[in-house]
């Protein structure tokens, strides 16, 4: 079995642009900031903590979803079953961040729910950096990887921040319905949520879905 990604170095992984480099960075990050929002008390420093770590973590898991994961199902001998495993651990962070933001900040739940999002995604890194990406490092070389790296950060950079249902796990359905929910989320986190932003919502949701119906059609006429 591979080495977990953890205990590497930078050359090890395939030098700085390596998809593995920036994988374990971000992970790097996530832990920091999940430490630092259960050291704080005041209720602005943690909801700011909070919303940096669910703004980090959504787009992460869209660039996996819509690069990585596609990757390591071509080149991977069981990667369908270990992408599906992580595809389940998003799901499950999905539901819980959808619940967190309905709740009142402070509240018993919203602590509760927290916590336990914390627990999946800590979980998350840990499959992710000692089965997974181990398997992907085995099976690719480093040119290959740096190149994924390139398309991993480009999807990373306009990827949606928050939870959408409506969302896919994989491709294509993931890739377009990102496109207009990203720009949504990034005004969102810009400008803050208002009655003008939920009616931009539902035009941006409405055109995904359009969107997604020509991916659909296009690719059924493909296998023809």
């Amino acid at each position: 079995m591979p080495e977990t990604i953890k205990e590497q170095t930078v050359e090890q992984l395939g030098g700085s642009g390596s998809v593995l480099v920036r994988q374990r960075r971000d992970h790097a990050e996530m832990d920091r900031l999940m430490d630092r929002y259960q050291t704080l008390v005041d209720g602005e420093d943690r909801e700011r903590v909070l919303q940096e770590t669910v703004q980090l973590v959504f787009s992460h898991a869209f660039a996996e979803e819509t690069v990585l994961w596609p990757a390591v199902r071509r080149s991977v001998e069981d990667g369908y079953e270990l992408t599906s495993r992580v595809e389940e651990e998003h799901q499950q962070i999905n539901d819980l961040v959808a619940d967190i933001e309905r709740l009142s900040p402070g509240s018993p739940e919203r602590e509760k729910k927290v916590r336990r999002a914390f627990a999946l995604i800590r979980q998350d890194i840990r499959d992710e950096e000692d089965l997974v990406l181990p398997r992907l490092q085995e099976a690719l070389p480093a040119a290959q990887l740096r190149r994924l790296g390139t398309a991993w950060e480009t999807v990373r950079r306009s990827a949606p921040t928050h939870p959408h249902p409506v969302i896919p796990r994989r491709p294509p359905g993931n890739a377009v319905l990102g496109v207009p929910l990203g720009l949504y989320d990034r005004m969102r986190d810009a400008f803050g949520l208002s009655t003008s932003m939920a009616a931009v919502k539902k035009v941006f949701t409405g055109l995904a879905g359009v969107l997604v119906l020509v991916a659909a059609v296009a690719m059924r006429r493909k296998r023809r």
